[in-house]
């Protein structure tokens, strides 16, 4: 069976025909071209495949496209801003926070949910609560524990949460 969609990729909308069974992976490498997003384990366990659907990190190996009409998809490809890097990307850089760089898209787009998270004041497992309304501070354990779903091969796991505390300040 197949579906209708309009896709929000990278704020481009891509009306699209899918397999009901497809997953948004797939779409987004063999039919939009976005090569970013990495199949690295196809189930869920490695966070090389994430991506950003309407702001929250997602592993797209996990999502099926037909969800997806009318939502907006945001792909490494897509956090730059023109010939700006994002912030994340340039601290990146500068920390050499990739090695083989295979597990660095979905490092990054996870960092961008991890600081839009924070800055809601989500709170994960080890977000200490001091009784005061002060927000969440993003230290080395915070990042830790939210980037934990992102695995990296090569280890560069010291200088990615560099990278994510020099940008989250």
């Amino acid at each position: 069976m197949t579906a209708d969609l309009v896709l929000s990729v990278n704020r481009e909308r891509h009306p699209i025909t899918v397999d009901t069974r497809e997953t948004l992976l797939d779409t987004l490498r063999e039919r939009l071209g976005l090569t970013g997003a990495k199949k690295g384990c196809d189930h869920g366990q490695c966070g090389a495949c994430t991506v950003l659907l309407d702001g929250r990190r997602v592993k797209s190996c996990l999502t099926l496209t037909v969800t997806l009409d009318g939502r907006g998809v945001v792909t490494v490809e897509g956090l730059a801003d023109g010939d700006g890097l994002h912030p994340l990307q340039t601290a990146f850089v500068e920390h050499d926070a990739f090695q083989c760089g295979y597990c660095t898209p979905g490092q990054l787009c996870s960092a961008v949910g991890v600081l839009a998270e924070a800055a809601a004041g989500w709170p994960s497992a080890v977000t200490r609560d001091d009784g005061a309304d002060s927000g969440v501070d993003l230290d080395e354990e915070e990042i830790r524990e939210r980037m934990s779903g992102n695995l990296c091969r090569c280890g560069a796991y010291v200088n990615i949460v560099a990278a994510i505390g020099e940008v989250a300040g």
